[in-house]
């Protein structure tokens, strides 16, 4: 488990982090993309359109768990860098509990308002009763979905990124196994059409929860399921304060994006189910753009949280300086393979001409924003690490709400569907130049102190 080395280059350190991080992040979504792949090729884009019709709403649900998610890695690392770990165990107690039961509460709600939701969406006629059956079911998974990313996120702390790999590499096989045998009924099972795929992801959550628990108990982690951890299995009110401090902020940053996707979709919904999937579509490649910039912008977190908790805050400017250029390297090579490759892409998703040419031209428009975006993360997430989350969460949220949205609905009556897409560029530089203002201006001029 690589940890922050002084006596080592910190660019070093980071490759460390990354390379298992980014295969992480890339088969974490590709379960999703492999399942809308075995769906729009399988059963059609009708039912490519309402898998695609719930992502907004899952991005909004996913705000809690990854707001929790955030704030005790942010801590488990500070404890992690003091050698404290108990402390560590404390943490992941807490934010397991809490998850738990906040995912019973949302599959208990999301399977009575799922239908209403989904209408006011402006989910396309013909395509509105598979989005309710399909996000019905993915609803009901939130409480096993909720452990799974908490648990990742928890291992990522203590500097453990080859376990979530290993378990994803778990939950995308089960995925390629189970989806496709629904959708076409072998082995003697039901075809479910375009709820396979939600089916395929309880399967998925199970097996791979069961797994890791074994894993971690063989290898004797720090955090596997033992009596050490189960005493700590219950809600300790000073840590969970802390972990909310740090992950209030981040989760309602989530919520407005996804209040902001639902906007989004509700426009692209106005030039139909053609435009849905293509919407969809496109979010899935971008997915995979975004995941190098997201992988560097963790891995800075955490080094910065381990650098706090060692005693060493100097380190956060290398840190950042490191997670820069690196985005840079890493992701700008990534967007000129897409671009050069992007019908391609698609392809793998529909045959249908028209759907291609849309999601096309929206890759073309908003992939090279997404290099700014990552060099934003970055420095957010430096100044997470030291708690401070307040001001860079306000800055996004502000560029979400007051340049995404209303861009993209200014322009989407004024040139058509293309001018929802120009709403994403517009954010990204928005963000990237009010959070690098604070950083210089403000941040860097601040009293770093531990938090646990």
């Amino acid at each position: 488990m690589p940890a922050l080395n002084t006596q080592r280059p910190v660019w070093k350190t980071f490759l460390l982090f990354l390379g298992p991080m980014m295969l992480s992040n890339i088969l974490q979504a590709l379960s999703g993309t492999i399942n809308n792949i075995f769906v729009g090729k399988m059963v059609g884009v009708g039912a490519l359109a309402a898998a695609s019709a719930f992502f907004p709403l899952m991005l909004f649900l996913l705000s809690f768990v990854l707001g929790l998610g955030t704030g005790s890695s942010v801590l488990i690392g500070q404890a992690w860098g003091a050698k404290n770990h108990e402390r560590v165990r404390a943490v992941a107690g807490t934010t397991l509990t809490v998850g738990f039961f906040g995912g019973l509460v949302i599959a208990a709600l999301g399977g009575l308002f799922a239908p209403a939701l989904l209408r006011a969406l402006a989910t396309p006629a013909d395509i509105l009763a598979d989005a309710t059956a399909y996000s019905r079911i993915m609803l009901l998974t939130m409480p096993g979905f909720f452990l799974f990313m908490i648990a990742t996120s928890i291992l990522r702390g203590v500097s453990d990124m080859v376990t979530p790999l290993k378990a994803l590499l778990v939950s995308t096989c089960v995925g390629l196994i189970v989806t496709p045998a629904l959708i076409q009924g072998w082995l003697g099972l039901p075809r479910l059409g375009v709820t396979s795929a939600a089916y395929a992801s309880v399967t998925s959550f199970i097996v791979t929860l069961i797994w890791l628990a074994w894993f971690l108990r063989r290898k004797d982690h720090p955090l596997a399921p033992n009596a050490a951890l189960f005493a700590h299995l219950r809600i300790e009110r000073k840590i969970l304060l802390a972990v909310l401090r740090i992950g209030i902020p981040t989760a309602l940053q989530m919520v407005v994006l996804s209040l902001a996707e639902i906007a989004l979709l509700s426009l692209v919904n106005g030039f139909g189910s053609p435009a849905t999937a293509a919407y969809g579509m496109g979010n899935q490649v971008l997915g995979y753009v975004q995941f190098p910039a997201m992988s560097i912008a963790i891995a800075a977190s955490i080094l910065g949280a381990q650098a706090i908790g060692a005693g060493h805050p100097e380190r956060l400017g290398p840190i950042t300086r490191t997670g820069i250029l690196l985005n840079f390297a890493v992701t700008g090579s990534l967007l000129l393979l897409c671009y050069v490759f992007s019908r391609s892409i698609i392809g793998l998703f529909t045959h249908d001409a028209q759907v291609t040419e849309l999601a096309q031209r929206m890759l073309h428009i908003v992939l090279w924003s997404t290099l700014l975006w990552g060099c934003a993360s970055v420095v957010s997430a430096v100044m997470r690490s030291s708690g401070t989350v307040m001001v860079p969460t306000l800055i996004a949220i502000s560029a979400i709400a007051f340049v995404e949205v209303p861009v993209a609905w200014l322009l989407s009556h004024r040139i058509g569907l293309e001018g929802v897409w120009w709403g994403y560029p517009a954010t990204f530089i928005t963000m990237l130049i009010a959070q690098s203002t604070y950083y210089r201006l403000v941040w860097r001029h601040k009293k770093i102190d531990r938090l646990i």
